[in-house]
């Protein structure tokens, strides 16, 4: 039996909540113990139209299934009004590889998993103080960031930076509205940076937003648009002069983030190994040290996060009956 979700039932399953921080971050724990069989990533880029699509998978020892992800992100897209991300994950049973459930997300679980991600590298980097918080970019995964961030710090200020002024303004908006923080637009990344105690950077940029020279005691970063070999929100030298770098997964921030810039520039040696997410979850005394340290998360997402999350909203849809069962 194959259960079809379509997003709307998915939505109805998987909320932007505190429920999924230990699911996710209990994915990061066994990735980092190697619990987890994950492959490389498959992209196919489609230059002519800004996109690309991926695909990632990962199976967790001992648990009864694993999903497989096919995930588009064309950034062109919100020009013609639709959204940048669609996509859909297949879950599959461990033992006889069965289809169990086909979750027709278009992309949404993606980027609720990404946006816990987030929360998660906030929540064991970031000074525990810290109200203030910078979004670089201003689409979809730019508004979930702040409202994840929020689930693990008491955020009482945001700012915002984006190459699209209308953009920009739209998110102010919509940020007062349905968050009620106080909010404001910036006219310059390097402004974002003066401002904030933690900055994330949404972007899909291939050329550095944020320079190295701009860095302040205790400052965070989260940088989770440097997906692909050829994008990058951080000047190199970022990675080299940070007090702590922390990846969800070195074998994929070296080929894919933004430690793969810094070795390409002969700022890092390949042969540098650093404690990636899940260490410091199980923990965090790896990570931040002191107040004035500065931090940064670099996020390329992993498979695992993605069969954590399917495995989530398909047990969520058994609980609530949803979904048309296929029984051929």
């Amino acid at each position: 039996m194959t259960v079809i979700l379509n997003s709307k039932e998915i939505k109805e399953c998987v909320k932007l909540d505190q429920n999924l921080i230990p699911i996710i971050e209990n994915a990061f724990i066994n990735l980092s113990q190697g619990k987890v069989k994950m492959p490389p990533i498959l992209r196919l880029d489609i230059e002519k139209y800004h996109g690309e699509s991926d695909v990632k998978a990962a199976y967790i020892e001992g648990l009864d299934s694993y999903a497989i992800k096919v995930a588009s992100g064309f950034f062109n897209n919100p020009k013609i009004g639709i959204p940048s991300s669609n996509g859909l994950m297949i879950l599959l049973d461990s033992k006889t590889g069965v289809i169990k459930s086909v979750l027709l997300d278009k992309g949404y679980l993606t980027d609720v998993r990404t946006a816990i991600a987030g929360a998660i590298a906030a929540k064991y980097l970031s000074n525990p103080e810290s109200s203030i918080v910078g979004i670089i970019g201003a689409g979809i995964q730019a508004q979930m960031q702040l409202e994840s961030i929020m689930l693990v710090r008491k955020i009482t200020k945001a700012y915002v930076w984006s190459r699209n002024i209308e953009k920009k303004q739209t998110f102010v908006e919509n940020i007062k509205t349905k968050l009620g923080i106080d909010i404001n637009a910036c006219e310059t990344p390097q402004e974002i940076l003066s401002l904030s105690e933690i900055v994330i950077t949404t972007t899909p940029s291939k050329a550095p937003i944020i320079k190295a020279d701009w860095l302040k005691k205790g400052l965070h970063i989260t940088a989770m648009g440097s997906d692909a070999e050829q994008k990058n929100e951080l000047d190199p030298n970022i990675i080299k002069e940070c007090d702590v770098y922390v990846p969800d997964n070195q074998s994929q921030t070296s080929i894919l983030g933004e430690l793969n810039h810094a070795i390409k520039s002969g700022l890092i040696s390949l042969e540098s190994k650093y404690n990636d997410l899940g260490k410091i979850i199980i923990n965090s005394n790896l990570g931040r040290q002191h107040i004035d340290d500065i931090t940064v998360a670099d996020l390329t997402g992993t498979g695992v996060q993605d069969t954590a999350i399917a495995r989530h909203a398909f047990a969520m849809s058994q609980e609530k009956k949803l979904g048309v069962q296929l029984n051929e």
